[in-house]
């Protein structure tokens, strides 16, 4: 069993995001869910951008790392867009990390360090025409993060959906979101 924290993405923590994390709950996985938007959900892309524009990224990152230090540090860190922020970023420095899921973004590795650390596996999961993943350089950042370490894994799905896992939002496209669960769940088998 991983013990798993999953920070939500820009749109706020959603009926689909919930979905997500009770499905690797039923897989027997310890799972958390911060709300990192104090219960705020938004209609659009554009509306959580703005939200979150207003509240600061940087609160946001301090939010998610406050959430992580109140449990333990053998932790999994799991994030879907935004969310990918703190979690790449605890699972790059926090000690204990026993793995990283960067779903639809990856932040160039350099930005929370010199490397990927040793020992901390990751998979990261985009649609190959999404453009904020594809067209803004989280494609690139994914890539060059999967040839520094065999630590690594990026799965690509055909499409252009943004948060395509998220099965409350209509970008939600079923057969990549159950492959990705199926690659995610046997990821997480492997670490414990």
């Amino acid at each position: 069993m991983a013990e798993i924290i999953l920070f939500h993405h820009v749109q706020g923590l959603t009926a689909g995001v919930e979905a997500f994390a009770d499905t690797l709950r039923a897989a027997g996985h310890a799972m958390h869910t911060p709300d990192l938007f104090d219960g705020r959900t938004f209609p659009s892309l554009d509306a959580g951008m703005d939200h979150a524009r207003a509240v600061g990224f940087e609160a946001i990152m301090d939010r998610g790392v406050a959430e992580a230090e109140a449990l333990g540090t053998s932790l999994v860190y799991a994030g879907f867009s935004m969310g990918v922020m703190p979690a790449q970023m605890l699972a790059q420095t926090r000690d204990g990390a026993r793995g990283a899921l960067l779903i639809d973004a990856c932040v160039p590795v350099e930005e929370f360090g010199d490397r990927w650390p040793d020992g901390v596996p990751v998979q990261v999961h985009g649609m190959d025409s999404d453009p904020s993943f594809a067209d803004e350089g989280d494609l690139d950042a994914a890539r060059a993060l999967v040839g520094s370490t065999k630590q690594a894994e990026l799965f690509l799905y055909p499409g252009d959906a943004h948060l395509f896992a998220d099965s409350s939002l209509p970008s939600y496209r079923h057969d990549a979101a159950e492959l990705m669960t199926s690659r995610v769940l046997e990821f997480l088998s492997g670490i414990w």
